[in-house]
């Protein structure tokens, strides 16, 4: 499995990585609705569950997918413990609080909503929280994980990640 994903990532990377987000994304909004929200299968909301596939497969795959090689590019120091420090301050100050805001404006216009009443609502519990989980996360990232596998290695974390975000957001 994991080889037939590394030629599908090096034949197709954005491509890929898109797929894959907007899989997990659902994965977490599924797991949102079946062990939080306990909706059982026949109540289960499944255009939820689509437009979180939306959003990760369109606008956060690609988007983290380009920001991951910007940094790799563009953010680096003359130690590797000070490179990765810096790339997790351009990340949690500048990559998670805008795509928080996207997330739930995204996610208000997709059900009909005012992405203005959500943000209000919303958006500073999400950053807090996002900044009690995600730095960690992100170190180990930045440090360990090869460029390639960075988005996956967030995907995979991110599965919990999106049951919060799909949780606070259905709140």
């Amino acid at each position: 499995m994991l080889r037939w994903y590394q030629a599908r990532l090096a034949a197709r990377p954005l491509l890929t990585q898109a797929l894959t987000t907007s899989f997990l994304f659902a994965v977490g909004d599924i797991t949102a609705q079946q062990l939080v929200d306990k909706k059982g299968v026949d109540k289960h909301d499944l255009a939820r569950t689509g437009r979180m596939a939306l959003y990760g497969g369109v606008v956060f795959g690609p988007a983290a997918a380009t920001w991951f090689k910007f940094l790799s590019r563009h953010v680096s120091l003359r130690s590797p413990n000070a490179t990765m420090l810096a790339r997790v301050a351009c990340d949690q100050g500048v990559f998670a609080p805008t795509f928080i805001g996207v997330f739930l404006g995204s996610m208000a216009a997709l059900e009909g909503g005012s992405p203005q009443e959500k943000l209000q609502r919303s958006y500073w519990e999400a950053l807090t929280t996002n900044w009690m989980i995600w730095p960690f996360v992100q170190m180990v990232n930045f440090k360990l994980v090869p460029l390639q596998h960075r988005l996956l290695f967030v995907n995979v974390i991110s599965i919990g990640w999106n049951c919060y975000l799909s949780f606070l957001n259905s709140s």
